[in-house]
């Protein structure tokens, strides 16, 4: 089974505008409802069974079983008799946003992640069709139901053959997006481990360094801008909240957000195509983002975008017929390439390794990067010597060339100690 999503522009007017934001808002509603139903009953099991709490006291009968999102949806059923507003929406959009709460809780069991909040008003900004049929659609218009045909910027075609699976309207600050899912019954084989192979190693320094010595300049997309983005909340916190105003001052900064994930994503989208050229074996480190977002260097962490281009890189090398797989990032930086020998902790201002062991000399981010690779090849049951790589002697990597891409120039590095004089 194979799945691929497309994303399209919706041309709607603004009175499919006005129902696009009446069914989130509903959405909305059911989702803190259920929430809430779901919050008062795990309170009501921590009361103690011979007190009673000063503060409040839940009273649900200790039978009542625990809300899952069978017996919400049957319950969903019944309150449309009494609330009119929530026929409006198709019966399986109300379902999924159930079955998104249902998966927060699961989320939380299992990954240990935070317990599910309630959503504010403009905090939903999506609701799907999880059942649709490919007559659906059209070259330049979708059917949604009891919405009818939209209009959507038909910026390429969909592959035929294919089975349309769902629909989900997303509210961006640039307009409405449809994204549309699709399914090919066939079986697609994983790419084996085969042809050249580099290995990969990011930081904040340089974004990304190979093992054959290209060094990619990290772009700051949100650093760039920041001295514009506080210029526009500035502007937002001076005006009346709920104000006509007040939402064009948010807008603004809602679109300069967009610019720069926008940005962000194209970039990693371009890096990852030149890195899948011409290589058969791609390796990057298995690096903790959670822990390198919560550091002293979190923003920086963050408006690199690391998770983003993983996953972006892993997508691409798929999609290109690359082996990708992440090995251990454990002290990728203190052990020598050439001799294996562990040098100890570098502080960050030393961007040069030297081993004293062997005095091989390169850049640190590439040595750091064939410290990858050669996990990555013995990860794959690869020797150096089998991809005709030779090793990493002072002689075949005397002098590179290191490349800035974004700036469309390139500067001499020296790699050894030969080369310095």
């Amino acid at each position: 089974m194979f799945t691929l999503t497309y994303e399209f522009k919706i041309k709607a007017s603004k009175a499919r505008q006005a129902i696009f934001e009446d069914w989130l808002e509903i959405n909305r509603r059911v989702y803190n409802y259920a929430l809430r139903e779901r919050k008062d009953w795990y309170e009501s099991r921590k009361c103690q069974v011979n007190a009673c709490s000063l503060q409040k006291c839940f009273v649900i009968s200790a039978n009542a079983p625990r809300p899952t999102y069978n017996q919400q949806s049957k319950q969903l059923t019944v309150a449309k008799k009494e609330y009119p507003d929530l026929k409006k929406p198709q019966a399986q959009v109300l379902q999924q946003t159930l079955m998104r709460l249902e998966k927060a809780f699961v989320l939380m069991w299992e990954r240990n992640y935070g317990f599910p909040r309630f959503k504010k008003t403009g905090r939903i900004r999506s609701f799907v069709f999880p059942q649709v049929k490919n007559e659906w659609v059209d070259d330049s218009r979708v059917y949604l139901p009891k919405i009818g045909w939209v209009i959507i910027r038909n910026s390429r075609s969909i592959p035929s053959g294919g089975n349309v699976k769902q629909f989900r309207i997303v509210k961006r600050a640039s307009g409405w997006y449809i994204q549309i899912t699709v399914c090919w019954d066939v079986k697609t084989p994983s790419p084996i481990p085969n042809g050249n192979a580099i290995g990969i190693d990011v930081g904040l320094t340089s974004f990304a360094a190979t093992s054959n010595g290209l060094v990619i300049k990290r772009p700051k997309f949100f650093v760039d801008l920041q001295s514009k983005l506080k210029s526009l909340q500035r502007k937002v916190s001076r005006k009346v909240k709920g104000s006509n105003n007040w939402k064009k001052a948010q807008y603004k900064v809602a679109l300069l957000h967009e610019r720069i994930a926008n940005t962000r994503k194209n970039w990693h989208l371009k890096t990852a195509h030149q890195l899948c050229e011409g290589n058969g074996m791609i390796f990057v480190e298995n690096l903790n983002l959670i822990g390198l977002s919560r550091g002293i260097l979190g923003k920086h962490c963050l408006d690199a975008g690391f998770g983003q281009f993983f996953n972006i890189l892993k997508q691409t090398c798929f999609k290109r017929g690359v082996y990708f797989e992440k090995v251990s990032a454990h002290k990728t930086s203190q052990i020598c390439p050439n001799c294996r020998h562990e040098t100890g902790k570098k502080t960050l201002a030393k961007r040069i390794h030297t081993c004293d062991n062997c005095g091989y000399t390169t850049d640190r981010d590439v040595a750091a990067a064939q410290v990858v690779l050669l996990r990555g090849l013995a990860a794959v049951g690869h020797t150096v010597r089998q991809c005709g790589l030779g090793g990493f002697p002072h002689e075949q990597l005397r002098t590179r060339r290191v490349k800035m891409l974004g700036e469309g120039k390139s500067s001499s590095f020296p790699l050894n100690q030969e080369s310095q004089h």
